[in-house]
C-alpha cells in the first residue's frame, strides 16, 4: 500500500510540475524543457554548495577585481612615495657628502699652506743661522791667521 501511495504522490508531483513549467513557458514545451533543465542544474549546484548563478558569479568577480585593483593601486602609490622619500634622502646625503669633501679640501689646502709656510720659515731660520755661524767661523779663522780686525 505504501508503494501505491508513493506512486500516486510522485505522479501528482510530476503532473503539477509539468503544468507549472508549461504555464511559465507560455505553453511552449521546448521552452518549458529548457527551464526545467536550468532549474535542475541550479538545484544540483545548491546541493553541492555552489549556489552562485552566472550573474552573481560575474558580480562577485567584478567586485574582487575592483578590490584587487584598488589594493594594487595603493601598493603602487606606497612604493612611489617610498621611492620619492628615498630619493630625497639620497639627494640630501649627496649634498652633505659634497659639502664635507669641500670642507676637507679647504682644510687640507690650508694645512698644506700652513705646513709649507712653516717649512719655508724653518729653512729661512736655518739658512740665517748657517750664514751667521759661517760669518763667525770666518772671523774666528781670520783672527787666528792674523787677518782679524
Amino acid at each position: 500500500m505504501a508503494s501505491r501511495r508513493a506512486l500516486q504522490i510522485g505522479g501528482a508531483t510530476v503532473a503539477v510540475g509539468s503544468v507549472y513549467y508549461l504555464y511559465s513557458a507560455g505553453g511552449n514545451p521546448k521552452v518549458a524543457e529548457k527551464k526545467l533543465e536550468h532549474d535542475v542544474t541550479a538545484a544540483g549546484a545548491r546541493l553541492k554548495g555552489q549556489d552562485l548563478s552566472q550573474k552573481e558569479a560575474q558580480k562577485k568577480g567584478e567586485l574582487l577585481a575592483r578590490e584587487a585593483g584598488a589594493t594594487l593601486d595603493r601598493t603602487v602609490d606606497n612604493v612611489r612615495a617610498d621611492i620619492r622619500q628615498a630619493d630625497k634622502v639620497i639627494t640630501s646625503k649627496m649634498h652633505e657628502a659634497g659639502s664635507k669633501v669641500d670642507q676637507l679640501k679647504d682644510e687640507g689646502s690650508k694645512a698644506l699652506h700652513d705646513t709649507s709656510k712653516e717649512l719655508q720659515q724653518t729653512a729661512d731660520n736655518f739658512d740665517k743661522k748657517v750664514t751667521q755661524k759661517t760669518v763667525e767661523a770666518k772671523s774666528g779663522i781670520s783672527s787666528w791667521l792674523g787677518f782679524g780686525k
